[in-house]
């Protein structure tokens, strides 16, 4: 009887060995996982196309309130590798959000790369595009919290305004005999000599949607499952606007 729980024993540890040694060889499966991961990462690319989502509130440990820009970055795709033997300069071009209804050209564009055709295509020059590859994709990863980045993107545009609200003017005097004169620019010229307005004289026009860029943003947060970056501060143009970020 003693030697048959014996034996009962040493099974019992070799089946306790066994799970063990499943368990580690799990872990290994897991770390191969993570590292495969991390490797996926492109150290090259520093910059990404995304839509503002929206503005909100970031607190930081010590209580501090920020006001953070919610944008989507990417996933982006590389569409296209520019050469210096090719095209007489090295850059890489990146498309970004899939376009359903795209003509044959861009379809057949984005073949090349093995990707879907995509709505908004980019380029960002580079010293060398050895390091991207056709139909690679690149998401938030490439950004690390803390990092400080560009944003660039089209401003709100306001419609026809004068020029106080355009060029900041002061406007004329509302007393000592003025009459409707207090939003108006003034003097816009001599009469006789030159006779005519130069050329980038302040007028009331068209005011925003130009082209814009932030610069040293910092980045509050990262949230890689839904491809967001919270960015301190404000970035141009209104929500679902398309924006460029780059270190």
């Amino acid at each position: 009887e003693e030697s048959s729980s014996e034996e009962i024993n040493t099974e019992e540890v070799s089946s306790d060995e066994e799970v063990k040694a499943e368990e580690s060889s799990s872990e290994e499966i897991n770390t191969e996982e993570v590292s495969s991961d991390e490797e996926k990462i492109n150290s090259s690319a520093s910059f990404l196309l995304g839509k503002k989502i929206g503005m909100t509130s970031i607190y930081s440990e010590n209580g501090l309130q920020f006001s953070s820009t919610i944008i989507e970055a990417g996933p982006c795709y590389v569409s296209q590798l520019k050469t210096l033997k090719n095209d007489g300069y090295e850059a890489v071009q990146i498309g970004y959000q899939e376009h359903k209804k795209a003509n044959k050209p861009k379809t057949n564009h984005f073949k090349k790369a093995n990707s879907s055709p995509m709505k908004h295509i980019s380029e960002f020059r580079v010293e060398n595009n050895e390091n991207f590859l056709l139909g690679e994709e690149l998401k938030v990863n490439i950004f690390n919290q803390g990092d400080y980045v560009k944003v660039s993107g089209i401003s709100k545009g306001k419609g026809f305004a004068g020029v106080m609200k355009r060029h900041g003017f002061g406007g004329g005097r509302a007393s000592h005999g003025k009459n409707s004169v207090m939003r108006k620019p003034g003097s816009v010229g001599a009469g006789a000599d030159p006779s005519r307005i130069w050329k980038g004289k302040k007028m009331p026009g068209r005011y925003g949607g130009y082209n814009v860029t932030c610069k040293n943003l910092e980045i509050l947060k990262i949230d890689l499952e839904n491809n967001l970056l919270f960015v301190k501060g404000s970035v141009p143009g209104a929500n679902n606007g398309l924006l460029t970020i780059y270190r």
